[in-house]
């Protein structure tokens, strides 16, 4: 690497920024680093070769296997790894249909899930292949169990409801959902398969899947402090699901593909020391938000919502509307004082349209001709390096944004 750019890059470490996005993504934890430069330099063979080299790189596959299962109280056989959440909700959502026998199969799911839940869904819709439910939320963000069960029909195949969302982090009812299809199930004699993108839960809420009565469940690595690119989708045993990619038929004939040996490591190990942190990191980020939402509102100078209930909340997402100021603007002027934050997801930051997850919150709050200055939303997500002193300087520094853009309120 030219030392020009060496140069650089120390500088840019030594520079003093506040990272409060971490529901975008996570840094790479040190020890989680340590150990997949290891892999990567003593195990590289291919995992299907049957040489002592491939033999040993299937052991330690099967070894992050069984760590991921234990954490989840799962069988191994039930783990598929994959390239992150995307994928695994492609894989749940498709797969069911795949292996459905219904020829015109119904699809439940809400009107805040993520793109790579809502676009498959109107791509199926698009192509005829489904049709599809979406259930509206409250003004919380929660959706009401009652509204799914209303929802089910004799052609249900599949309800996807995400464990907690990415923009508002309200975190969804899924014990009692999971508690109303089972009763239709028993009523009509059926399976319809429950599926949960787990995605940013993993942090903060319990995810050990026979607790929660899910069939099928999606996680990212990135979002827990892993690597970029690996991710699980959690397959509940006798489920029906066929695959969408073709072939070496790995990970029980589900995902072809060469596994990414380093990446799966890591991202067991990440998992391993989520949950010994779990506990702790919940009490800690709680009072973090409970102080920064007491500050960013005591200031009676600018109109300022809350997104989402603050209750059934994750403890570390704080999502705000300022109406009237664009909110890319204010990601923009944040970040050149050194304080990183989001508009909404980071997959949909750049499509230069309002938050769907925002639209609908306001919508089934104030009706359904909402202006787009009710529509803007900051998201400060915080995470293992947020300090109290990191959320006094940000407060501080968006108020003084604020002052100086007095004019968009006129």
């Amino acid at each position: 690497m030219p030392k020009s750019t060496l140069s650089r890059l120390g500088k840019l470490k030594k520079s003093k920024e506040i990272y409060l996005d971490y529901a975008a993504a996570t840094p790479l934890n040190d020890k989680v680093s340590l150990l997949m430069q290891k892999v990567y330099e003593e195990n590289f063979a291919n995992l299907s070769s049957i040489h002592s080299l491939g033999v040993n790189s299937k052991k330690i596959l099967e070894q992050a296997r069984e760590d991921v299962a234990k954490i989840l109280e799962a069988r191994p056989s039930e783990i598929t790894f994959t390239s992150g959440s995307t994928e695994s909700n492609n894989l749940a959502i498709i797969g069911v249909l795949n292996a459905t026998k219904e020829k015109f199969p119904h699809i439940i799911t809400t009107n805040i899930e993520h793109s790579s839940v809502l676009e498959i869904c109107k791509h199926l819709e698009k192509i005829k292949q489904a049709k599809i439910a979406y259930v509206e939320v409250e003004a919380s963000g929660i959706v009401n169990p009652k509204k799914i069960k209303q929802a089910l029909r004799p052609d249900t195949v599949l309800v996807s409801v995400m464990y907690a969302n990415s923009e508002i982090g309200a975190i969804q009812p899924l014990r009692e959902i999971a508690r109303e299809i089972r009763h239709y199930n028993k009523i009509h004699s059926k399976k319809i398969i429950f599926h949960t993108d787990a995605t940013q839960a993993i942090n903060y809420l319990p995810i050990q899947v026979p607790k929660l009565g899910i069939d099928l469940m999606s996680m990212s690595s990135v979002k827990f402090y892993g690597p970029k690119g690996v991710g699980v989708l959690y397959v509940k045993k006798n489920t029906a699901i066929g695959k969408i990619m073709f072939g070496g038929n790995q990970q029980f004939n589900l995902r072809s593909g060469s596994y990414n040996l380093p990446g799966i490591v890591g991202l067991a190990e990440a998992l391993k020391i989520t949950e010994k942190l779990k506990n702790k990191e919940v009490i800690r980020l709680t009072k973090l938000q409970d102080y920064f939402i007491r500050k960013i509102t005591s200031q009676t100078f600018t109109p300022l919502i809350i997104n989402g209930g603050l209750i059934n909340r994750l403890p570390n997402n704080i999502n705000i509307t300022i109406p009237k100021i664009p909110s890319d603007l204010l990601v923009i002027e944040l970040s050149a004082r050194g304080i990183m934050t989001s508009a909404k997801s980071a997959c949909k930051s750049g499509d230069g349209k309002a938050s769907h997850v925002i639209t609908a919150i306001r919508t089934a709050e104030r009706g359904p001709n909402v202006g787009k200055e009710f529509s803007e939303s900051l998201r400060f997500s915080l995470g293992r390096q947020t300090t109290k002193a990191n959320i006094d300087y940000t407060i501080r520094t968006l108020f003084k944004i604020l002052l100086k853009l007095k004019k968009w309120y006129n």
